[in-house]
């Protein structure tokens, strides 16, 4: 079975996701508070945490690093109505970049965005270490949505 990022399209296919994705959240009035104007380089950020996440290159934890993920989110404070906002969007980028739309890929997905933004939520509001959440890798997600790190 390939992986979710095989599955995808590759590259190629998740950077088109996530540049559709970034400029519905750039446009979205709940959501552009957290991303300001926008960085240039956001896009391809994104574009490589999905595609280490879904079985690709492990571009983002080599160029970046995911004390990099944990340290952009500090301090955002992310609401409930924020992060549902956020899975929303991701959904109707995945449509409208003309993602696979089987079931089992959907599922992975929004099992994904769903984890990560729980995540990404708790760690805007942790005011110390020990209050972040303990995820310290990019996680390897799989077709049936599970973490396999």
């Amino acid at each position: 079975m390939p992986s979710l990022y095989e599955h995808a399209g590759g590259e190629p296919a998740l950077h088109r996701l996530e540049q559709v994705f970034y400029d519905s959240v750039l446009a979205d009035p709940v959501l552009q508070p957290l991303f300001g104007a926008g960085r240039p380089e956001h896009v391809d950020h994104l574009t490589a945490f999905t595609a280490e996440s879904f079985g690709g290159p492990d571009r983002f934890s080599r160029e970046l690093g995911f004390a990099h993920l944990i340290d952009v989110h500090r301090g955002l404070r992310i609401t409930e109505e924020q992060r549902e906002r956020f899975v929303q969007l991701d959904e109707q980028a995945l449509d409208t970049a003309g993602m696979p739309t089987d079931v089992p890929f959907r599922d992975a997905v929004r099992e994904h965005v769903e984890f990560g933004t729980h995540v990404a939520m708790q760690n805007s509001h942790a005011t110390t270490d020990a209050e972040l959440h303990p995820l310290r890798e990019v996680p390897r997600w799989t077709w049936a949505g599970d973490d396999a790190s």
